[in-house]
């Protein structure tokens, strides 16, 4: 009696292969430029004043300290000195001369029209994030662009129509894969979803388009169903 023959294992395709290779990289990749983003972000704000410090250095130790005036090198001090300086403020913002010296850059930063609108509305809505605004739910859903569709969004403040006291909700509608960029739209209140997702799981969902999430959502509000 034969044998049974042994089907031979379907090889796979070229468009398989590179679509494979293709999707393992692609995290990776995208790993990679926000990380060389930040690198290079925070090594830069140190540069102006850490390449001519590295320069006469290595010009005084020529011998010794050459390899100082590196373009890796000097990228690599800007972003350790940029890590120090922010770990300064944080440590200097608990004690009280930092606090104080935090009011007076504040006040300094206010006498410059522009300036002051910037930096009071970054500093207004970081605050914001981190407190519940009364009653309502910060992560919600909301119906963008249309009622069959949701989007994620987070409530910014709550205010009330002019004339009928109505409670409007200011939400902000981050975009996938950066959330710095969005849309704002007043809804509301009875027209959110709640959801009891945080501010990072909702930022996580985000980014990663939807690959980072729970394994269920409240789609629909109670009242329609």
């Amino acid at each position: 009696m034969s044998p049974e023959a042994v089907s031979p294992t379907p090889r796979p395709s070229l468009q398989r292969l590179f679509l494979t290779g293709l999707l393992t990289l692609l995290p990776i990749w995208l790993t990679w430029v926000v990380v060389k983003f930040v690198f290079v972000l925070l090594s830069g704000i140190s540069s102006p004043l850490v390449v001519p410090l590295s320069e006469r250095i290595a010009a005084s130790f020529p011998g010794y300290l050459g390899w100082v005036k590196a373009v890796w090198m000097q990228d690599i001090i800007a972003l350790l000195a940029t890590l120090l300086v922010i770990l300064l403020v944080g440590f200097l913002s608990r004690r009280v001369i930092g606090q104080q010296l935090l009011r007076w850059f504040g006040a300094v930063i206010r006498r410059i029209p522009l300036a002051s609108i910037i930096y009071d509305s970054a500093k207004k809505l970081l605050d914001i994030l981190q407190t519940k605004p009364g009653s309502t739910q910060r992560v919600v859903l909301i119906d963008f662009p249309h009622r069959d569709m949701k989007s994620i969004g987070l409530v910014t403040r709550v205010i009330r129509e002019q004339g009928t006291g109505r409670e409007l909700a200011a939400v902000y509608v981050p975009t996938t894969p950066n959330p710095t960029s969005g849309y704002l739209e007043i809804v509301p209140v009875e027209l959110l979803t709640p959801t009891d997702w945080t501010v990072d799981q909702a930022m996580s969902f985000i980014i990663s388009g939807g690959a980072v999430a729970p394994e269920t959502v409240p789609f629909t509000r109670a009242g329609d169903r």
